[in-house]
């Protein structure tokens, strides 16, 4: 696995520089390895090990982007809908969403964040439509808690 990354870690860091955020190359290609190794008992053989290797890093660079797009799009909503001139930053709002129980967020990122209709999340996420919903009002009152027990302090 050392000479994997070896030989490998200069072409990851390339691809990672490119398709990633700056700042974030190091996060991505720890990921790149950290997945890579998940997923070595399924590693067939068909392509070398360095084009499945990028094709794993080009996947995780994809994710990371859609990842901080949904952030900023709920940092709009959030400031458009705030009466003050609060603005919260980016990593505020990922503590939030950390905090909620993962089908919370998985139902509320995908109707608040990325838009999609309650029925549309139930189908993607394999739910009744009452189950995305209370998921939804869930969230929202373990973020409202959150954001009042942030302000009280």
């Amino acid at each position: 696995m050392r000479e994997l990354v070896t030989r490998t870690q200069p072409i990851v860091w390339r691809l990672c520089s490119v398709l990633g955020s700056p700042g974030e190359e190091e996060d991505l290609v720890q990921e790149t390895y950290l997945r890579a190794l998940r997923s070595l008992g399924s590693y067939r053989g068909d392509a070398p090990v360095r084009s499945w290797l990028l094709s794993i890093a080009r996947h995780v660079c994809a994710d990371h982007v859609r990842r901080r797009n949904r952030q900023r799009r709920l940092v709009d909503r959030i400031t458009r809908n705030t009466p003050t001139d609060f603005r919260p930053d980016t990593e505020s709002v990922d503590e939030l969403l950390d905090r909620l129980l993962p089908d919370q967020r998985e139902a509320f990122e995908l109707t608040q964040v990325v838009g999609l209709s309650y029925d549309e999340a139930a189908e993607l996420m394999q739910c009744p439509i009452g189950t995305v919903r209370s998921r939804v009002a869930r969230a929202r009152a373990a973020l409202l808690d959150a954001v009042r027990a942030a302000d009280a302090v």
